[in-house]
């Protein structure tokens, strides 16, 4: 059997170690258009910022040393743009030497990721602004920290990977301002939960500028002026993009394979496309969401790991084990302090229509005798009818991500809260 498997980084790389030990004898080949594989993308900002000094540590693994550990070729810096179903191969270009040719599969599977969302802004490629999803990015960005002289940076949207950037940046000693569209930071969490991280980040020194959104971007000698839709602007050395990505969906769609409601690539509870002998898994895909109903796609690494290897397992020994989606575990570290989130948020509730009852609790990390005790809040939504847990929140310092933990386990087994 010769399994093709497109997109190196967490899910396909995931689905190519556990292909090879479930079969010794299999042909596994892997492309990657990147130079890089299977990397820690949650820790690129940190290395940004000097937190991890060590470049090679964002590694899990090398395309040299995936090729020694699990015999399987990987292809890095080459780009598949174009699957034949038909004929059952895919067209791949190696960007080194510029060939092109053809490469035959039994099965396929798709993990191409998510692309940055960059508007159509006036100025939107001006020099000096940047998005950050792999580790060219990374190293783009950080030479251009070094060798520019960057003071100010302007970084726009306060998603997780904004607030991580904003947080290094910071503590490097720049000036930051963070931008967001929205009336709060981190839309998956609802407003009270978002109010206390917000708090925290501006007693840092970070000029953050809710319900605010950028018009456009223009070139100033050597700064950027960040156009604002209230008529104000911003000088900024650099600008970091963190408004969001999209399901990366180009080749399934020249392939006729289905997209789902939320523009992801379909899959079945077995992570089977459309066509039978396609699979696909990670940010690209959409799936059922398990407390909604409703298909959405989850860009986070933990989920994309799990798909890899039940992908695995069905590609080997047939449709026998289910996903049964994910709960969007998911917890961000802002200076000081530790948020996170688990299940659906109030608001997301509200909007689906689904009845719940939300419950704060305030208290401390440890026994307040012993030194150091710091306050942790906890909001919680559960069902009035059963008193399923829905979803959970948890802002505050040490032991914030246990209490996440804990609470994530009972969201995803759908337990119940009794009296």
């Amino acid at each position: 059997m010769k399994y093709v498997i497109i997109g190196a980084v967490a899910g396909g790389a995931s689905t190519a170690a556990r292909l090879r030990r479930m079969d010794e004898h299999a042909e596994i080949v892997i492309f990657e258009k990147g130079e890089y594989i299977s990397y820690a993308n949650c820790g690129l900002p940190y290395y940004i910022g000097d937190v991890i000094k060590d470049r090679n540590k964002l590694f899990v693994q090398t395309a040299t040393s995936f090729h020694d550990r699990f015999n399987i070729d990987v292809r890095v810096m080459t780009e598949v743009t174009e699957i034949n179903p038909d004929k059952k191969t895919v067209t791949a270009f190696d960007q080194n030497t510029g060939k092109k040719y053809e490469e035959s599969y039994d099965k396929l599977v798709l993990s191409p990721g998510a692309e940055p969302i960059r508007p159509p802004l006036p100025g939107i490629n001006t020099e000096g602004i940047f998005t950050l999803r792999n580790v060219k990015d990374t190293d783009y960005i950080k030479k251009h920290v070094q060798l520019k002289e960057i003071k100010k940076v302007v970084v726009v949207g306060a998603g997780f990977i904004g607030l991580e950037m904003a947080e290094n940046l910071r503590d490097l000693g720049l000036e930051v301002t963070v931008i967001e569209m929205g009336n709060q930071i981190l839309a998956p969490v609802d407003f009270p939960i978002a109010a206390i991280a917000q708090e925290h980040i501006r007693s840092k020194g970070v000029d953050l500028r809710l319900s605010t959104a950028v018009a456009g971007f223009e070139k100033v000698e050597k700064q950027i002026n960040v156009n604002l839709n209230n008529g104000t602007s911003l000088l900024a050395d650099m600008v970091i993009l963190s408004i969001g990505v999209r399901p990366d969906t180009k080749l399934a769609v020249m392939a006729g394979i289905d997209l789902g409601p939320a523009k992801g690539i379909k899959v079945n509870e077995y992570l089977q496309t459309s066509n039978a002998d396609i699979y696909a898994v990670g940010d690209a895909i959409e799936f059922t969401n398990p407390i909604s109903g409703v298909s959405m796609s989850t860009y986070l690494a933990g989920p994309a790991n799990k798909q890899g290897r039940i992908c695995a397992n069905n590609l080997v020994f047939g449709n026998k084990v289910k996903y049964d989606g994910a709960v969007n575990t998911a917890i961000v570290k802002i200076f000081d302090m530790t948020l996170g989130a688990t299940g659906m948020a109030s608001k997301h509730l509200k909007a689906a229509g689904i009845p719940h009852i939300v419950s704060t609790t305030k208290s401390a990390s440890h026994a307040t005798y012993y030194p150091d005790s710091k306050q942790i809040v906890i909001q919680i939504a559960f069902s009035p009818e059963d008193g399923r847990l829905l979803g959970a929140q948890v802002a505050g310092f040490e032991g914030a991500d246990k209490r996440l933990d804990v609470l994530s386990m009972v969201v995803q087994k759908k337990e119940r809260f009794t009296t």
